[in-house]
């Protein structure tokens, strides 16, 4: 019996994989690797890289500071690779439009009371609350998962990232 190993990758130190298929057509599936979109992607680009209706896993690259951010609704962020700090705030006078899905960015410096901060690091998984700010910072280029509900602010380049033979 052949001997496995199973190797988490990282930004800098991924493999690829692949997808073999057995009579059927690639189109049929979805394959990307995380890794290899959050280090084609810019800083804080949201890259869509599995849906399932209205909900999307994002790859994102975070590095530096993002622009603050709110959502309608609950999000949840899991660190890949790196560490990665997320201020909250509660808001005094924002609030997330019910009829916008996904987080959306918040113009300048939102006022209001501090709820505290989170420095996450690989493996660790984050609440970001409906109708909260929040912002991610990271010194070096660390990568996000960010489970949210489609929206504006995703972007879905399928065809660059996904496997199709």
């Amino acid at each position: 019996m052949p001997e496995y190993k199973t190797v988490f990758g990282s930004l800098t130190n991924y493999e690829k994989g692949g997808v073999e298929i057995i009579n059927d057509q690639p189109q049929n599936y979805v394959f990307s690797n995380f890794f290899e979109v959050a280090n084609g992607a810019k800083p804080w680009e949201k890259v869509a890289i599995a849906k399932n209706m209205e909900y999307v896993i994002e790859a994102i690259r975070a590095e530096g500071v993002s622009p603050w951010r709110m959502a309608s609704h609950d999000e949840f962020a899991l660190v890949m690779d790196g560490r990665v700090t997320i201020d909250l705030l509660d808001p005094d006078s924002l609030t997330a439009d019910p009829n916008i899905t996904g987080s959306v960015a918040i113009n300048g410096e939102p006022q209001g009371t501090k709820m505290g901060q989170i420095v996450a690091t690989r493996g660790h998984m984050t609440l970001l609350p409906a109708n909260r700010c929040y912002r991610m910072s990271a010194e070096v280029a660390s990568v996000v998962l960010l489970q949210t509900i489609l929206g504006p602010d995703t972007v879905q380049r399928w065809s660059q990232i996904c496997q199709t033979h």
